[in-house]
């Protein structure tokens, strides 16, 4: 086994980046770290969104966090707004807090159903404080009362904080395109890069993050890639920045469209909007038309087309390579999974880090876990499209009556049967998460777990009155979102 003491990553933006500020910080000193990058090639810089995992990354390789959204224009995220999904004119916040308190012999969903059958009719997102305050509108970071959150920020501002941070660390930043990848002819492993400028680049590792085109994962070791575009049918995005009209509100939006949805992201400065469709059902026209129908404010730049297929590379670890952000796949950013993804990705890596060289268990283990990951996202993402009862394009009758993953099936059978959610150990999406989208979306259970009759109505009716009024009286401390914006992390002007 060889050693890895040169590592290279292709391919710069949010993952790369991402890529050489944890392994630069984690292996300072040990592992020379080098990025290759071409300014001729574009990144597709979109995601603008994040989920509270960005704050355990950040506090991990270092980051400071005022710091780092002062220098992206960033603003807080408590959750996103899911509006006509269920169906046309409701709306729900798919929020991170927790609804409720958990019990030991059952979850909270099943307290609210009990709720509804003795007619106390308090809407779910009440128990949740990161739901009242989305609401609200209102934001703090104290301990008391404490909220989870994540960021909205400027992609491409992030890549290029990001970079600074990593070249403090030692991380090499080495512009060219890459014109010839070459391999052992033995094992096939990757040993070098041949740049169009001469440059010859060596490495013991490689990390993948050239996006959709996954130069070394697909063009160089022909991975393979798995298609989930039965299940997820959109596969083009428009994309536009428009200028700020109101201001940031601390969620992002998803509205469903008649083909697809739409995105709304706020950032101190300007709004990122986008159109998520199928071009199955509708063509570019229809996007465009909708999507400009549907913005705040002046558009700074002209609506990009981005083209994608759902699905993963059937490896994510393939030799002396792993692939990170679009190179590894793609789920769409319904959920803002993507940068989640790259640091998750990062972290198992990181974990299963072969300094002493590449064993073949240490690729299986990669690959077995990221297969979990990506097969649990990738239904709940499914989840938002087929439970509703949506029937007005041909494009909601498609995801609602078509065949979901066997597991998917097990899940909402399970819930809308008995209340309960069933999870697997280490999924990103928990109870909470679940029992929002699905509730949110008009899926009450049938039934709940008895245990919780174990109060009389009285005394119940006064608990979830009180815990309500507790939500309330947290709310009222904090002050608006884009007051505590102008004095934590204003942007420079």
């Amino acid at each position: 086994m060889r050693p890895v003491k040169k590592l290279v990553i292709v391919g710069g933006g949010t993952a790369g980046w991402l890529a050489a500020a944890a392994i630069g910080k984690v292996y300072q000193g040990r592992v020379q770290v080098t990025l290759v990058e071409s300014e001729e090639i574009g990144v597709v810089g979109v995601g603008e969104a994040t989920i509270p995992t960005m704050q355990a990354f950040h506090k991990l390789i270092g980051i400071d966090e005022a710091e780092m959204m002062r220098a992206t224009h960033a603003t807080f995220k408590l959750g996103i707004n899911f509006k006509d999904w269920g169906s046309v004119g409701e709306d729900y916040i798919h929020a991170f807090g927790q609804v409720g308190r958990i019990f030991w012999a059952g979850e909270f969903q099943h307290f609210w159903v009990r709720a509804q059958k003795l007619g106390l009719h308090i809407p779910f997102g009440a128990y949740c404080l990161e739901h009242e305050a989305a609401r609200a509108e209102r934001f703090a970071i104290s301990d008391n009362p404490a909220l989870n959150y994540a960021f909205h920020f400027d992609a491409g501002l992030y890549a290029k904080y990001l970079r600074q941070f990593s070249e403090r660390l030692g991380v090499i930043r080495c512009e060219g395109k890459i014109e010839q990848v070459l391999q052992n002819l033995d094992t096939g492993f990757i040993e070098s890069l041949q740049l169009n400028n001469g440059t010859k680049i060596e490495g013991d590792f490689f990390v993948d993050c050239s996006g959709f085109r996954g130069l070394l994962i697909e063009q160089t070791l022909n991975t393979g890639y798995e298609n989930w575009q039965h299940w997820l049918p959109c596969d083009t995005a428009l994309a536009v920045q428009t200028a700020k009209v109101k201001p940031a509100t601390p969620y992002t939006s998803s509205t469903a469209q008649a083909f697809g949805w739409q995105w709304r992201i706020p950032l101190q400065n300007r709004t990122g909007n986008g159109l998520v469709y199928s071009s199955q059902f509708a063509d570019k026209a229809w996007a465009e038309k909708t999507l400009t129908a549907n913005i705040e404010g002046d558009m700074l730049t002209e609506p990009r087309v981005i083209q994608f297929t759902t699905g993963r590379r059937k490896l994510g670890w393939n030799k002396n390579c792993v692939a990170l952000g679009l190179a590894s796949g793609f789920l769409e950013p319904l959920e803002s999974t993507s940068i989640h993804m790259v640091t998750s990705g990062l972290i198992r890596f990181l974990r299963l880090f072969p300094l002493r060289g590449v064993q073949q268990v240490l690729v299986d283990e990669y690959n077995r876990q990221s297969k979990e990951e990506a097969e649990s996202i990738r239904d709940f993402i499914i989840l938002h499209y087929h439970a509703t009862r949506r029937n007005d394009s041909s494009f909601w009758n498609y995801v609602r009556q078509m065949s979901v993953p066997e597991t998917l099936r097990h899940r909402m059978d399970m819930f809308t049967q008995s209340g309960m959610v069933f999870l697997g150990g280490d999924e990103l999406f928990r109870t909470n998460g679940w029992t929002q989208v699905l509730i949110g979306q008009g899926f009450v259970p049938g039934d709940y777990q008895p245990i919780v009759d174990n109060m009389s109505d009285a005394e119940f009716t006064q608990y979830m009155t009180s815990f309500r009024d507790h939500v309330a009286t947290s709310l009222a401390q904090l002050p608006s979102h884009e007051a505590f914006i102008a004095r934590y992390c204003a942007m420079e002007l």
